[in-house]
């Protein structure tokens, strides 16, 4: 999972981070990122395309991680959940 989050920041004009994400509250969304570093060993740093706005995601409460094509994505990315 980090390296494909590595190669999206490296990638941040190409690739974006897709994946299902369970809140502190256990609620699940789907979330369409483009990551912007590590902080520290358990969370990365992103802007949430469909929030517009930087956000830290738990790396445990990830799943499903894919990149995707910016290229592809649309903003601002519907959220479902």
């Amino acid at each position: 999972m980090r390296q494909l989050i590595s190669r999206a920041m490296c990638q941040s004009d190409d690739l974006v981070v897709e994946f299902d994400y369970c809140d502190a509250e256990g609620a699940k969304t789907h979330r369409v990122v483009s990551p912007i570093r590590f902080l520290g060993r358990d969370r990365f740093l992103a802007l949430c395309l469909s929030r517009e706005e930087p956000r830290q995601f738990y790396l445990d409460r990830c799943q499903n991680v894919r990149l995707g094509m910016a290229a592809d994505i649309l903003m601002p990315v519907a959220m479902a959940g």
